[in-house]
């Protein structure tokens, strides 16, 4: 493996700045570095040390660049423990030919629209997808351009990972959620295809056709197994959602369950050439916050793992809206009461009723 370049430009306050460590190819005779609107490779990359840490080395490859607590006023801690999990669209590291083959688009920067909150403690495993098109305050900020202190602002949740990186978006969930948020992992999309091909594809049962020219889809309805690239494009359609981004995600908790579960079956658990490759691409592009260990991976995994073989809940925060008209474009708005006692019961680890369903 080759080791990732180590420039940042820290809180950079534009949708377009660049401040995501670079991430080199893995060695591979065809690499192919991909989008992915999904962060289940944070999973796999620990999926070896679940299985008993035959690989010392990956804590070093670990990259701990996340200041969590950057922009101060900061939640109590609650009670469990709270990950949030995000996925990125950085295209370094793509070729030309990588992004018209896989329909990656143009431009530049790093950005994210997959977060998923993962409550861990007494009373079990909850996972609450929330989508990137959320209506939410992002916080007063330095604006680093400018050197002026902008004032809170409503905007869509992905817009503070575009204007302040890891480190605002984190801020932004905590001040709209009440939850402490204890670790940060972030996958990029140029390891996903690879992590997939190398356990051998991904078995998923479709209810219809799926044919989306913006991410390259083409499924017929039925049982297949995807490769790296069918799956990449699943991932990533909206189009032919009838709740568009909130359907997204609903099809992404469900590719997350079954990759999951199928990378945590024994012949792969336990066979190093099998993964081995998964392992390298997912370390390669892995970001972390500053106090995460392979250990607490390992917790996370394991938590992710559960409630996603039905052991948990599987949430969507609760909606009241569904492209609604702003100035910053149509947006979802959560219900405010429901979506309050979601988080709160989070907070305190008390039972969750909240469902996420309308």
């Amino acid at each position: 493996m080759t080791d990732p370049l180590a420039t940042r430009e820290r809180f950079a306050d534009r949708p377009s700045s660049r401040y995501g460590p670079r991430r080199a190819h893995a060695r591979q005779p065809k690499v192919k570095r991909r989008r992915l609107r999904r962060t289940v490779l944070v999973l796999l990359a620990v999926v070896v040390v679940a299985a008993g840490g035959t690989y010392g080395w990956a804590e070093t490859r670990l990259n701990r660049d996340v200041d969590l607590g950057a922009y101060g006023d900061r939640p109590a801690p609650g009670k469990g423990t709270n990950y949030l999990i995000v996925g990125s669209d950085s295209r370094d590291g793509l070729s030309e030919d990588d992004v018209q083959d896989l329909h990656a688009g143009g431009g530049g920067g790093r950005r994210t629209d997959s977060m998923m909150l993962l409550h861990t403690g007494a009373n079990g495993t909850s996972m609450v997808s929330l989508p990137r098109d959320s209506w939410v305050t992002v916080p007063g900020r330095l604006d680093t351009s400018t050197g002026k202190t902008k004032r809170p602002e409503g905007d869509k949740l992905n817009a503070a990972f575009a204007y302040g990186g890891p480190e605002l978006l984190v801020h932004t969930v905590e001040q709209n959620t009440g939850l402490r948020i204890d670790h940060y992992a972030e996958i990029g999309f140029a390891g996903f295809v690879n992590i997939v091909d190398a356990i051998g594809g991904v078995r998923m049962c479709l209810d219809r056709n799926i044919k989306d020219e913006k991410s390259g889809a083409d499924l017929r309805k039925g049982c297949h197994t995807l490769n790296g690239k069918q799956a990449l494009a699943f991932v990533r359609q909206r189009h032919q959602e009838k709740e568009g981004d909130l359907g997204r995600s609903k099809n992404q908790q469900k590719f997350l369950s079954t990759l999951a579960h199928q990378a945590a079956r024994p012949d792969t658990l336990f066979d190093p050439l099998e993964m081995g490759p998964a392992m390298q691409a997912g370390l390669d592009t892995l970001i972390v916050d500053k106090d995460m260990s392979l250990r607490d991976l390992t917790r996370m995994f394991r938590a992710a793992q559960s409630v996603t073989g039905g052991h948990g809940k599987q949430i969507n925060v609760p909606v009241s809206g569904i492209g609604v008209p702003t100035p910053k474009g149509n947006v979802l708005k959560w219900d405010a009461k429901r979506s309050a006692r979601l988080f709160a019961d989070l907070r305190h680890d008390r039972p969750v009723t909240e469902t996420g369903r309308p």
